[in-house]
């Protein structure tokens, strides 16, 4: 499916519920690392798109610098289940750090999110560092009877590699 409409409310309803996130990134040996964070959510011009507020670690840091894709996965014991591939990217620009502030601040989607000023000072903050993340595949599962739709972008070979 191309339009992300068809699968939003239950992205944004999953996302909200669940909360937190296991993303995983490979390290320049192709071998996985998970760490579970809470990115947040918003919809651009129909289509998704993720920021997360984190710390620039070194093992994060060197494993996008060598492959920028990285996956996050929801999931509930109700069996609800999301699965977002993205291609990540830092970004420094006050102006953005300020939009993701708020967007943590307000929920995004509603229910996902936390006040970032529990671990940092405020947008300025240097320790404070965000990623955007650009969706080319969003599949949500529903766990009552498992049915699964998938979203994918329409450049998906773009953004995949």
């Amino acid at each position: 499916m191309t339009d992300f409409a068809d699968i939003r409310d239950e992205f944004e309803t999953y996302i909200g519920d669940i909360v937190y996130a296991t993303m995983t990134t490979v390290d320049g040996r192709g071998r996985p690392r998970a760490r579970v964070l809470i990115p947040v959510w918003e919809i651009v011009d129909g289509r998704p798109l993720g920021w997360l507020a984190t710390y620039k670690t070194p093992v994060k840091a060197a494993h996008l610098a060598g492959n920028p894709h990285a996956g996050f996965s929801y999931w509930t014991p109700k069996q609800n289940a999301v699965a977002v591939d993205t291609v990540a990217t830092w970004v420094d620009e006050i102006d953005v750090k300020r939009h993701v502030w708020s967007l943590y601040g307000k929920g995004s989607p509603r229910g996902a999110g936390y006040p970032l000023g529990s671990f940092w000072k405020s947008p300025a903050d240097p320790k404070l560092h965000v990623l955007r993340l650009e969706p080319y595949r969003v599949q949500v599962i529903r766990g009552l009877d498992l049915r699964s739709r998938i979203w994918s972008a329409a450049r998906v070979d773009e953004l995949a590699g």
